[in-house]
């Protein structure tokens, strides 16, 4: 592993351009779907309680119980959210009270503004920065190159609308972020001659957490831990069950705050906020909205204009030769992997009834197959020669201009435009200029001067880490251990 591990600068930096990459852009503060999960964090640390009666007129996303309204998601956005308003509030002495509670009300816009960007930069992008970072690590590994782990961490996270998802509160960012932890650990952890030591707690924490940010993440996470059992079966037997029982106590000890937000909200530790869904019927078929696979829906999700995956991240298509190799070269564990957990997250998306995801750039449901899809990018870069990589960089960089815009734009485009990307994207917000970057929507810079700027940082940061990575791969050649030995020493 230490021959192919990436230098520790590289890996600074490549979370260092991830998380400026996604922190540096932002989203429509007052997307009910969003909104309403800060709306729950606010309550929580003004008021004490988890109502958000006051709010309740500005989000159609909302709960209905008895004594009010409440967060209709689960809690764990909501949760990472509240230690963020409250500092915010502390250091910037303002709140709520006094307030209009319109969007119409400048005071209020800022409010809600200020602590969306804080809460998404701190959590969405360091959890995607994090995930990208350890990706990195582990494609290297699996592709022997560090340049081959280089390019699949960078398709990951800015050749995908993960990047996008990253600018709100929406939980899908942070789901696949966790899901990608997860895996990364149980690779590291499970190489030859390697104790999985901390990192079976730590993955089971990061599945634990997945859970609490987004119920369905319990769909991806089975097969993620049947995978760890499979990779911890030659171990001895008392390490795989302390293994098993570190995993198993973290992810329990993860849901104990889902357990205590229930109990704190409904009064009943087993009551969600799915429950009480109001105004949206299709909720209340089969297990709240979950049905069967429609195969129209299915299509639309794949290649279709309004919702195609392959719309929004070309790059996927590398994941699919890069898992052809895995296979042939042995690797069979981690092809079944990623086609199982592909396949979960594309029939969840296409049973669900409202599949579209409303207003979305991409089939935001089926966000998880990135996790398992980014398997292969590394081993697909590593096997291609030197025409296989041009087409590569080429899709990657369509990839990422493609999310770019998407980022500094709107993640959330209408539910209506009949293609997402020209008429809800192009057409809509990025051609008129249109964007959300941290120096126009609070410095009072024109928003191409924003972009500029991440431009700059971003390509400063970028050529740096390939030049370490490039000097980093060529210092493997003289290392003195394992097959690149010189055969006089062996």
């Amino acid at each position: 592993m230490a021959d192919f591990y990436p230098p520790r600068r590289a890996r600074v930096l490549l979370f260092a351009l991830v998380w400026l990459s996604a922190a540096w852009f932002g989203s429509w503060h007052w997307n009910p779907n969003s909104a309403v999960r800060l709306f729950a964090a606010i309550s929580i640390v003004e008021d004490g309680d988890a109502t958000i009666d006051q709010f309740e007129h500005l989000t159609i996303d909302k709960a209905r119980f008895a004594d009010g309204y409440y967060l209709d998601k689960a809690p764990g956005m909501t949760l990472m959210a509240v230690p963020v308003v409250a500092v915010i509030n502390l250091l910037t002495g303002d709140d709520q009270r006094g307030k209009l509670l319109d969007q119409s009300d400048p005071d209020l816009d800022r409010y809600i503004r200020l602590r969306q960007w804080a809460a998404a930069a701190i959590i969405n992008a360091t959890l995607l920065a994090l995930a990208a970072t350890m990706l990195f690590a582990m494609g290297a590994d699996i592709a022997r190159s560090p340049g081959a782990g280089l390019f699949g961490a960078v398709a990951f996270a800015l050749g995908t609308p993960l990047w996008g998802w990253s600018t709100t509160l929406f939980g899908h960012a942070a789901t696949v972020s966790l899901l990608t932890i997860a895996i990364a650990l149980v690779w590291r952890g499970t190489q030859p001659g390697t104790a999985p030591g901390w990192r079976a707690a730590a993955a089971g924490s990061a599945l634990g957490w997945a859970l609490v940010i987004e119920h369905s993440a319990l769909l991806f996470a089975l097969p993620i831990g049947l995978w760890a059992l499979w990779r911890m079966w030659p171990l001895a037997a008392p390490s795989r069950l302390r293994a098993i029982v570190d995993a198993v106590l973290a992810g329990s000890a993860a849901l104990l705050p889902l357990l205590g937000y229930n109990m704190f909200a409904f009064g009943d530790p087993f009551t969600v906020g799915y429950s009480g869904v109001v105004g949206f019927d299709g909720m209340q078929q089969g297990l709240f909205g979950l049905t069967s696979p429609n195969m129209a829906a299915l299509a639309e999700i794949l290649w279709g204009e309004r919702r195609g995956m392959l719309w929004v991240a070309p790059i996927l298509v590398a994941a699919l030769p890069g898992l052809v190799v895995l296979w042939r070269g042995g690797r069979r564990d981690l092809v079944l992997l990623a086609l199982a957990g592909t396949l979960a997250a594309f029939l969840y998306n296409a049973s669900y009834a409202y599949w579209d995801g409303g207003n979305s750039t991409g089939p935001r449901h089926a966000m998880p197959a990135v996790a398992f899809l980014a398997i292969g990018f590394a081993p697909a870069w590593s096997a291609a020669g030197r025409g296989g990589r041009a087409a590569l960089a080429a899709l990657a960089s369509l990839s990422i201009a493609i999310n770019l815009m998407i980022a500094s734009a709107e993640i959330t485009a209408p539910h209506d435009a009949p293609n997402q990307l020209i008429d809800g994207v192009w057409a809509l917000r990025f051609a008129p200029g249109y964007l959300r970057t941290v120096p126009n929507e609070f410095f009072g810079t024109s928003p191409w001067t924003g972009l500029a700027l991440w431009g700059v940082l971003a390509a400063t940061i970028f050529a740096a880490l390939i030049s370490i990575t490039r000097l980093g791969s060529r210092a493997n050649i003289y290392r003195t251990h394992g097959a690149a030995r010189h055969p006089a020493e062996a």
